[in-house]
């Protein structure tokens, strides 16, 4: 009998805990078990939150016409200078030249990943983040260095820890706002401090993933590329969150290069964009409908989830065992776990919740080995009556019952 095909470390290193717990859920599922899913960010699975009709439309009327070819490998034109209108409201120059359209915001770091980092290099996140961000780096050789955001007081940027942390190796600088998984929303003068300490290594760009910015509830929400002077800035967006189509993976990635020293990596995304043929060109037609048409629709959405937040966070502080900072943006609660005996190993939380009540979380470690843990991450896109069931579940866990 031969011995089993030997899997590459890149791979098997590879933790992706959002989608990970779904495995012991399945097979409760399977078991005839109903679970109460709170663990991914897609819209389309809980009631209030479709599509837009236009957007829809759009993309039909992209299939009949049969606009189902090999699209542009950069995006279509008429999307990329939407795009750049759209980041050009935002406060910066933005041009169609400066947008690349990709297979999601994911295919846009691995691109970014490929094209910036060597073997040595450094990608500074903050603790805790969105999990590719740690994922993705190792696989070119880089790793990545978490900068704390501070637990007790909304999640702010702790400056000091990222001073601390810079040095030359540091190739690319990252910024989610508002954040995944905490919410937190910077302000300006925060924004400037973070690039106030990337103009001091020449080497290193920043990330600015900001790909909840329709979702920001604090009135805070700036983009970054607009405040950056010299610093090289590349936003990150797309339709999955605030335009709800997320199964349509389309992203896209705004370069903002004020002094033009990222000629060369540009080159580099070029050959690999080009090298990988090109994103969906019907669901471009798609995303396209949603920046040009009608976006009232919008606060009607936007609202929906604000009244679903709002009535999580009241059920958390009527619990004990359990509390959160308020988000300022996003869809998700980062909830901290505060009896010992049980934030020890949020993963085993999560699991024995899972298992006992059939109510589906992730836990905080997983956004952050060291900065996530004893915390579990929540969405509070639900309607209010599942919401209400599946925080009497935690709340009867929490107590043995």
């Amino acid at each position: 009998m031969r011995d089993p095909v030997n899997v590459s470390k890149r791979a098997s290193s590879i933790e992706y805990a959002i989608r990970d717990v779904v495995v012991p859920a399945m097979e409760l599922e399977k078991q005839g078990h109903e679970i109460i899913r709170l663990n991914i960010g897609d819209p389309l699975a809980y009631k209030g939150l479709q599509t837009p009709e236009h957007m829809i439309s759009a993309y039909k009327n992209a299939l009949d016409s049969q606009e189902n070819g090999y699209g542009p490998s950069y995006g279509i034109p008429s999307l990329r200078q939407a795009i750049a209108n759209t980041e050009s409201r935002k406060g910066w120059g933005c041009t169609e030249e400066d947008v690349y359209v990709t297979h999601g915001v994911t295919e846009a770091l691995q691109i970014i990943f490929a094209a910036f980092l060597e073997p040595g290099d450094t990608v500074l996140a903050p603790g805790p983040h969105y999990p590719p961000y740690m994922a993705y780096p190792q696989m070119y050789g880089a790793k990545t260095i978490e900068y704390k955001l501070d637990s007790d007081d909304r999640w702010h940027i702790d400056f000091d820890d990222i001073r601390s942390k810079m040095d030359e190796t540091v190739r690319l600088l990252v910024l989610i706002n508002p954040n995944n998984p905490t919410g937190n929303v910077l302000l300006s003068s925060e924004i400037d401090s973070l690039i106030e300490i990337a103009s001091g290594f020449p080497n290193c760009t920043i990330i600015s993933d900001e790909i909840y910015d329709g979702l920001d509830f604090s009135g805070n929400f700036v983009s970054l590329a607009s405040r950056s002077n010299d610093v090289p800035v590349i936003t990150l967006n797309g339709v999955s969150k605030v335009y709800f189509a997320p199964g349509w993976r389309i992203g896209y990635m705004a370069w903002h290069d004020p002094k033009g020293v990222l000629t060369r990596v540009r080159d580099g995304v070029e050959r690999l964009l080009r090298s990988r043929l090109c994103a969906s060109t019907p669901a471009q037609h798609g995303f396209l409908a949603g920046l040009i048409g009608d976006q009232s629709w919008l606060s009607g959405h936007r609202e929906l989830i604000r009244k679903r937040l709002d009535y999580s966070l009241s059920r958390i502080d009527s619990i004990d065992g359990i509390e959160c900072q308020p988000p300022g943006g996003a869809f998700y609660l980062f909830v901290r776990i505060t009896d010992p005996s049980l934030s020890v190993d949020d993963k085993k939380f999560v699991l024995d919740l899972l298992h006992k009540k059939h109510v589906l979380l992730v836990h905080g470690s997983g956004f952050s080995p060291e900065m996530g843990k004893g915390h579990f991450r929540m969405v509070c896109l639900p309607e209010v009556e599942l919401l209400s069931e599946a925080f009497d579940r935690i709340d009867a866990f929490l107590k043995g019952e």
